[in-house]
């Protein structure tokens, strides 16, 4: 975690990550609380549960960087991470969004080093499962390499929309679909953020955020305050968005179906 203090000011945090406190009884099969161990087999899970670590992590913590060998994958349940690409002049924009719907780090399976950056966008807690044992699981093939494959294309489609989003559409309609993928990935209908966040995550400037946001506002869909925006009529905001976030939103439902629907908040 030693690149934590050369990435921008809006990602420093100083606790990179931390074991939390009181880990479930899994023996007790407690809901998992993400949506891809929810969907694992029981004899798997069995499997797996022993070697799962629940760990808090902090705004800006780095989790993998470019180049670098995946050495563990991540299953968020109340963080969200920002898959992230960086340009040599030190550009970036987000590619695609993990909160407790997916895993971080599934690019392990298919070559074993990340060629992103992917950053803790909100502090949270998230189960740590070293890279080789998913591997196994991944290998034996049945339900969990079908799963891990399933969800591993609703990543890619994420990526092409996301790509598709930020050439040809507008940056409100960007800033809402910002929006409406952190509310499903969050309990309510807060998020807590920066204008300068937003603008670092879309790879636009900022004063074209503090733009849009200001336009949203005028309109009664959202009202912000420091470090916050609340989405006040979340209607509204998808009639603003692009056809981006359904075209995702409907794929990720086509491939990832939730076999138990009582562990998420979000809408996805």
């Amino acid at each position: 975690m030693t690149m934590v203090a050369a990435i921008p000011s809006m990602y420093r945090t100083q606790h990179a990550f931390m074991p939390a406190p009181q880990l479930p009884a899994f023996q007790e099969r407690l809901p998992r609380h993400n949506g891809l161990l929810d969907l694992v087999p029981d004899d798997v899970w069995d499997r797996l549960a022993p070697h799962l670590q629940l760990m808090s992590f902090g705004l800006g913590t780095v989790l993998y960087e470019p180049g670098t060998a995946l050495k563990n994958v991540y299953f968020p349940t109340t963080a969200v991470i920002s898959v992230m690409y960086e340009t040599h002049d030190g550009a970036s924009a987000e590619v695609a969004r993990v909160g407790d719907e997916g895993v971080a780090g599934v690019s392990l399976l298919m070559g074993g080093e990340s060629n992103c950056r992917s950053v803790v966008q909100r502090a949270g807690q998230a189960y740590r499962l070293r890279g080789h044992i998913l591997k196994q699981e991944f290998d034996h093939g049945g339900p969990v390499a079908q799963m891990l494959l399933r969800y591993s294309l609703s990543l890619i489609t994420q990526m092409a929309q996301t790509a598709v989003c930020n050439r040809h559409h507008s940056l409100e309609q960007q800033l809402c679909r910002w929006l409406l993928l952190s509310l499903d990935r969050l309990p309510g209908n807060n998020v807590h953020t920066t204008h300068e966040l937003i603008a670092n995550t879309i790879g636009v400037r900022r004063v074209g955020v503090t733009q849009a946001v200001g336009k949203l506002q005028k309109l009664g869909v959202i009202c912000c305050s420091r470090g916050r925006i609340t989405v006040l009529d979340r209607s509204a905001l998808e009639s603003h968005v692009c056809e981006c976030y359904a075209v995702v939103k409907r794929e990720t439902q086509r491939l990832m179906p939730s076999h138990h629907g009582d562990c998420h908040h979000h809408h996805i």
